[in-house]
C-alpha cells in the first residue's frame, strides 16, 4: 500500500484491460470512478468490481450516482431514484415524511450499489437551488440551508445504515452561478460574509458528519483568485480551520473546463493537493489515446513527489482509507427480501 494514494481514475469499457490492470496497481492510483459506459448489467458490474478488488483490494470504488439526471445504472434492478428536489418539494407538504424519504433514498442507493461491490458514491449534493444554475437545478434538495442540510443529513443517515460514507458537494457552493463548470469557469461575485451566511452554511452544520467533501470549480474572486478546489484559503482556512472538517478532501474533476485555467493537468494535480485536497479525479481520460493522460498524471506525480515539489501525506492517506466500507454488504439477492430494504422502497416519493 502506498503511502498516499491520491489519484482517482477511470477505465474505458466493461471489462479491464492489460493497460487498466497496471494503472489499478500504481502505487499513486487510490480510487476507481465508474461511468454509464462501464455498465452493462449487474452481473457485469459485480465481476469487474471484483476483479479490481482482486488487484488492489484497498482501492475506493466509486460513482456519482444521486439520483435523478445524474445516475449511472439505472436497468436490470436498480431504483430510480427521484431527484433531490423532490424531497424538498415533500418537504413543503410534510418534513418529518420528507425526511424519513431521504432516509430511505440514501439507503437504496447505498445498499444497491454496495450489493454490486462499488464503496462510494459522491453524494449528497448541498448546493443550494438558487433558479438560475442549470447544471445544478433539481439537483439540489432547496433553496434554503435548513432545509438542504437537514434532507442532506437524512440521506447520509441512509448511506450510513448500508456502511457507505457521504462526500458533500460543491463546496462552498456552485448553485448561485449559471454556467456549468465542466464547460466554463463560473465566476460567483459574492462576498465571503455573503456566502457563509448561505450557500456554505451546510457545510458548517455537516462538519462533523460528512466523511468527504468535494470542491467546486468556481471562483469566488472577493475571496481568493483561485477556484475553490486548488485555494489553500477556500481549503485550508476556511472549509478546515474555520468549520472544522477533517475528513477527505476531493478534487472535482480535473478534466472539466473548470480546472483548465490553472495549467496542465499535472499542475492542476499538484496545486489541488498543495491546497489541501486529499484526492484528485481525473476523469473520461482512459478512452483518450489509450489513457495516455492517466499515464501522464501518475508519472508526473511519481517524479514530483521525486524532486520534492509534491510530498505525499500520510494523513490523506488515512482519509481515504477511512471511506472504505468496514462492513460486508448484503448480496444483491438477499437484499430483494429486506424488509428493512422493502421499507425503503414504501417510502421513496
Amino acid at each position: 500500500m502506498s503511502l498516499h494514494a491520491p489519484v482517482v481514475l477511470d477505465i474505458a469499457g466493461t471489462s479491464l484491460n492489460d493497460d487498466d490492470r497496471r494503472r489499478i496497481r500504481h502505487p499513486l492510483a487510490g480510487g476507481l470512478i465508474l461511468f454509464a459506459r462501464n455498465w452493462a448489467d449487474r452481473r457485469q458490474l459485480v465481476e469487474l468490481t471484483a476483479e479490481i478488488k482482486s488487484l488492489r483490494e484497498d482501492l475506493l470504488i466509486c460513482v456519482d450516482h444521486e439520483g435523478g439526471r445524474v445516475q449511472r445504472f439505472r436497468t436490470d434492478g436498480f431504483t430510480h431514484l427521484p431527484p433531490m428536489r423532490a424531497f424538498g418539494e415533500l418537504w413543503m407538504d410534510d418534513a418529518m415524511r420528507a425526511t424519513a424519504a431521504a432516509t430511505a433514498a440514501g439507503y437504496v442507493l447505498a445498499s444497491e450499489l454496495r450489493a454490486c461491490g462499488v464503496d462510494f458514491s459522491f453524494t449528497p449534493v448541498l448546493d443550494l437551488d438558487h433558479g438560475p444554475s442549470q447544471v445544478i437545478g433539481d439537483r439540489a434538495f432547496h433553496r434554503d440551508a435548513r432545509v438542504a442540510a437537514l434532507l442532506a443529513k437524512s440521506l447520509m443517515h441512509g448511506l450510513l445504515q448500508a456502511g457507505m460514507a457521504s462526500c458533500g458537494k460543491h463546496f462552498p457552493g456552485h448553485g448561485f452561478v449559471k454556467a456549468d463548470s465542466h464547460l466554463a469557469l463560473p465566476v460567483d461575485r459574492r462576498s465571503l460574509k455573503a456566502i457563509l451566511g448561505d450557500d456554505a452554511q451546510p457545510y458548517d452544520w455537516l462538519a462533523g458528519s460528512l466523511q468527504a467533501v468535494m470542491p467546486a470549480h468556481v471562483v469566488y474572486p472577493k475571496v481568493d483568485a483561485l477556484p475553490a478546489g486548488f485555494s489553500r484559503r477556500w481549503l485550508q482556512e476556511i472549509l478546515r480551520e474555520r468549520l472544522g472538517f477533517d475528513g477527505a478532501v476531493f478534487s472535482d474533476d480535473l478534466s472539466m473546463e473548470g480546472a483548465k485555467g490553472v495549467g496542465s493537468t499535472l499542475d492542476a494535480a499538484l496545486l489541488a493537493l498543495g491546497a489541501g485536497c486529499d484526492l484528485v479525479l481525473l476523469c473520461n481520460q482512459s478512452t483518450v489515446d489509450g489513457g495516455a493522460p492517466v499515464d501522464a498524471l501518475l508519472e508526473g506525480l511519481e517524479q514530483a513527489a521525486a524532486d520534492g515539489r509534491w510530498t505525499p501525506d500520510e494523513t490523506s492517506e488515512a482519509r481515504r482509507t477511512a471511506l472504505l466500507p468496514q462492513s460486508e454488504p448484503l448480496a444483491w439477492d438477499e437484499l430483494m427480501r429486506a424488509p428493512a430494504y422493502q421499507r425503503a422502497l414504501e417510502r421513496l416519493p
